[in-house]
């Protein structure tokens, strides 16, 4: 892991800008795991972000939404395991799936496996995925939270499921695709339907070590 001043307070959660001073660091921010229900993932006042972008760290498995060169959330994440690891470089969020289907991959590790339909407990995309290199490559929910800081997915990034439908919604109204409540309550009753969004403005996506 990094040790730059930066990370440090990341660690510490604090949002700590280069080159800040002593003394200068911002209150605490949350950590991502305040959230304890599905519906208030999707409810909470969400404050304007001016150049909200996502940064994962793949040596401290942590997500990041950031404002800027500020840190505003942190999230615990998986990784992709040794023989499966998540590509490192810059991507786009333009697409996302809420309650996704999941079709076993022509991989050896999926042999075996059934297709599971949306809301299904065998579903291991969770709640929603969140395309960020298509069409194999997503960040998205997993009930496996035991999986979290540690290197156990075929190269995707796993969050809680009420991570995962936290940062959908902040996707979807920093990226042009803002929908009312009832849009979101509608989609988290209704699991075993499977809702389609494309933002009309992408957010940056850095992976890195």
């Amino acid at each position: 892991m990094r040790v730059s001043g930066w990370f440090w307070g990341v660690a510490l959660g604090l949002a700590v800008m280069p080159g800040m001073a002593e003394g200068q660091r911002t209150a605490p921010r949350d950590t991502g795991l305040i959230v304890s229900t599905m519906e208030s993932a999707v409810s909470q006042r969400l404050d304007k972000r001016e150049a909200l972008s996502v940064t994962v760290d793949l040596s401290d498995r942590t997500l990041y939404l950031m404002d800027g060169q500020r840190m505003v959330r942190r999230f615990p994440v998986s990784i992709g395991a040794e023989n499966y690891p998540t590509p490192k470089g810059q991507f786009r969020i333009s697409h996302m799936i809420w309650n996704p289907s999941w079709r076993p991959p022509p991989s050896g590790w999926a042999r075996g496996k059934s297709y599971e339909p949306p809301g299904s407990p065998g579903n291991p995309m969770g709640r929603i995925k969140i395309f960020f290199r298509a069409p194999d490559f997503y960040i998205h929910g997993t009930g496996l939270t035991s999986s979290l800081g540690r290197p156990a997915s075929h190269g995707c990034v796993r969050m809680r499921n009420i991570d995962a439908a936290e940062l959908g919604r902040i996707l979807m109204e920093h990226g042009g695709s803002s929908r009312p409540p009832e849009w979101y309550q509608e989609t988290l009753a209704k699991s075993d339907t499977s809702r389609e969004v494309r933002l009309s403005k992408p957010v940056a996506v850095l992976i890195r070590e």
